[in-house]
């Protein structure tokens, strides 16, 4: 079956950076969205970024110029190389995928997804 596997995720000062990665496997052909989301305590589900199996990405604004996504389809592997950290990117990360298109604009919703990984906790502290 479909599994989603995060790691990466850890403890690092403001300003540090990490990079996450999720490795697909059960698709029968790679994944035509994939995404990242985050969800901190108390607060709902948050779509970060997205890539498209062309490399069509999309940003929140939250995110756009620190965070970079990619994907190596060869490998079945999700990237997110995020940078110049801050104690508000603290939450659980979640890949997500699905293999449908969606349009850019709702590549931010966590409903447009089918599968997703278990996370993985990002603590960046000032």
């Amino acid at each position: 079956q479909v599994q989603l596997v995060e790691s990466g995720g850890g403890s690092v000062q403001a300003g540090g950076s990490l990079r996450l990665s999720c490795t697909a496997s059960g698709f029968t052909y790679s994944p035509e969205i994939m995404a990242w989301f985050r969800q901190a305590p108390e607060k709902e589900r948050e779509g970060i970024t997205s890539i498209g199996r062309y490399g069509s990405t999309t940003y929140a604004d939250s995110v756009k110029g620190r965070f970079t996504i990619s994907r190596d389809d060869a490998k079945s592997t999700l990237y997110l190389q995020m940078n110049s950290l801050r104690p508000e990117d603290s939450a659980m990360y979640y890949c997500a995928a699905t293999p449908r298109w969606i349009p850019a604009n709702r590549r931010s919703a966590a409903s447009e997804f089918n599968y997703w990984g278990q996370g993985t906790q990002v603590t960046v502290s000032s």
